[in-house]
C-alpha cells in the first residue's frame, strides 16, 4: 500500500493507529491530522478539550477555522463546521466575531444562529446577520422565479400586456408589426415599437395571512416562511400578512420584505398555542372570500386541543380558505400530530406537506 493511501487510514483510524500508521514527514498531512484531531478527538475526551505534549502545535478555534479553509475544499469545510456545531457544540463559533466572520455561509449555519442568537454581543450579532442575509437572498433566489411563474399566471397571447420586462415580449406580434421599417442596407429590422403579452390573471389582491408555529422543531420551516412572504409581498395581486407564534403572537406584517428582521425575530422553542394563532388570523382577514389562512405547524398543540379546533372552524365558516401545511423545508419532511391533521382535514381544511413551490402553486390555483 502506498504512502497516500496509509495517510488516509491513519486520518479514518485516528490517533489510536499513530505507532502503527505514523504520519511521516509529510508537512501537508500533519496539519490535516491535526485540524481532525481537535475536533473529532473530542469524541475520547471528557473535557472536549485537545490533547497536547506529542510536540505539535496546539490549535485554537480561530486557528482551527482558518487551517480548515486553507487545507479542505468548500464542501468539506461546510461538513465540518456542521459537525463542529451540531455534534460537538462548539459555540465559540458563534459567540466569536472573527471566528464567526470566518465560516461559511450556509443553510445549517443560519440555523445556528437562530438558534444561538441570544448568546450573541451586538458587534457578533451584526457580523450573524450578514451572514443570515447572504443565505437569505441565497434561498430567495432559488425560489423567487418558479413562486412568481406560479402564481402571476401563464402568459395570454391574445391581448397587447403592459408588463414590460424581456420575459413578456411577444416575439411574433414585434416582428410583424415592424416589417414595415425592414432596412434593406442594413438587412435588419428596426424595432421602433415593442409589442407585450398581457397576464392571465388580474390584480385584484388576495389576502393571505401566513402563521408560522416558531417551536423548535419548525427551524426549516421558519426560514422558508419568512423568505416565502416576502416573495409573496413583492406581488401585486397579494396582500401578505405574516406571523409568528409560540404561547404568545408576533406579527412581523411590517416587516415582511426584510427577512433578516423576520428571521432575527425568532424565539425558538417553548410551548406552542395554536389556537391564539388562528384566532388571531382570523381578525386579519379582510374579504373571506378572497382570504387564505396558511397555518405552518407541526399541530402539536400545547394549549387547548378543543379551542383550536373551533378558531379553525371559525375561519373556514367565513368562507376564507384554511391550509395548513405540516412540513415546509426543502425535503418536505417533518414530524407531525396525524391526528390533529386528519381531524382540520375533515373540518374542511387543506391540510399538505408542500415545498414553497408547492404551495405557490396551490394558491394559483385558487386565485386563478
Amino acid at each position: 500500500m502506498n504512502r497516500e493511501a496509509l495517510n488516509r487510514w491513519r486520518l479514518i483510524l485516528g490517533r489510536f493507529s499513530e505507532n502503527n500508521l505514523p504520519i511521516g514527514d509529510d508537512r501537508n498531512m500533519i496539519e490535516i491530522d491535526e485540524t481532525m484531531e481537535f475536533l473529532y478527538g473530542r469524541e475520547y475526551s471528557e473535557e472536549n478539550g485537545v490533547r497536547g505534549g506529542d510536540g505539535r502545535s496546539i490549535l485554537n478555534v480561530p486557528k482551527w477555522i482558518t487551517k480548515v479553509r486553507e487545507l479542505f475544499p468548500v464542501e468539506v469545510v461546510e461538513i465540518l463546521e456542521n459537525h463542529a456545531l451540531e455534534k460537538y457544540n462548539m459555540k465559540e463559533l458563534l459567540t466569536d466575531k472573527e471566528v464567526l466572520e470566518k465560516l461559511e455561509p450556509n443553510k445549517d449555519l443560519l440555523k445556528s444562529i437562530l438558534q444561538m442568537k441570544d448568546l450573541m454581543s451586538n458587534d457578533v450579532l451584526d457580523a450573524a446577520k450578514k451572514i443570515v442575509k447572504k443565505v437569505a437572498m441565497e434561498i430567495q433566489k432559488e425560489l423567487e422565479t418558479d413562486i412568481k411563474e406560479s402564481i402571476v399566471g401563464k402568459l395570454d397571447k391574445s391581448n397587447q400586456g403592459y408588463l414590460k420586462n424581456k420575459n413578456n415580449i411577444d416575439i411574433k406580434r414585434t416582428i410583424m408589426k415592424n416589417l414595415k421599417n425592414y432596412n434593406k442596407d442594413l438587412e435588419k429590422i428596426i424595432v421602433e415599437k415593442v409589442i407585450y403579452n398581457s397576464r392571465v390573471k388580474s390584480y385584484n389582491k388576495w389576502n393571505i395571512v401566513i402563521a408560522v408555529d416558531e417551536s423548535g422543531s419548525m427551524l426549516n420551516s421558519v426560514i422558508h416562511s419568512a423568505v416565502m412572504a416576502g416573495i409573496f409581498s413583492s406581488l401585486p395581486m397579494l396582500k401578505t400578512k405574516l406571523i409568528i407564534f409560540d404561547t404568545e403572537i408576533v406579527d412581523l406584517s411590517e416587516y415582511i420584505d426584510d427577512p433578516v428582521r423576520t428571521m432575527m425575530s425568532v424565539q425558538l422553542g417553548g410551548g406552542t398555542h395554536i389556537f391564539k394563532a388562528l384566532g388571531y388570523c382570523n381578525q386579519l382577514i379582510e374579504e373571506p372570500h378572497k382570504a387564505i389562512v396558511v397555518l405552518i405547524s407541526d399541530l402539536y398543540e400545547n394549549g387547548s386541543v378543543t379551542a383550536m379546533y373551533r378558531e379553525a372552524q371559525k375561519i373556514i365558516d367565513t368562507g376564507a380558505k384554511l391550509m395548513v401545511l405540516t412540513s415546509l423545508d426543502d425535503t418536505c419532511t417533518g414530524i407531525y400530530d396525524k391526528q390533529a391533521a386528519q381531524k382540520l382535514r375533515n373540518m374542511g381544511a387543506d391540510v399538505a406537506a408542500l415545498t414553497p413551490e408547492g404551495l405557490s402553486k396551490w394558491i394559483a390555483e385558487i386565485i386563478s
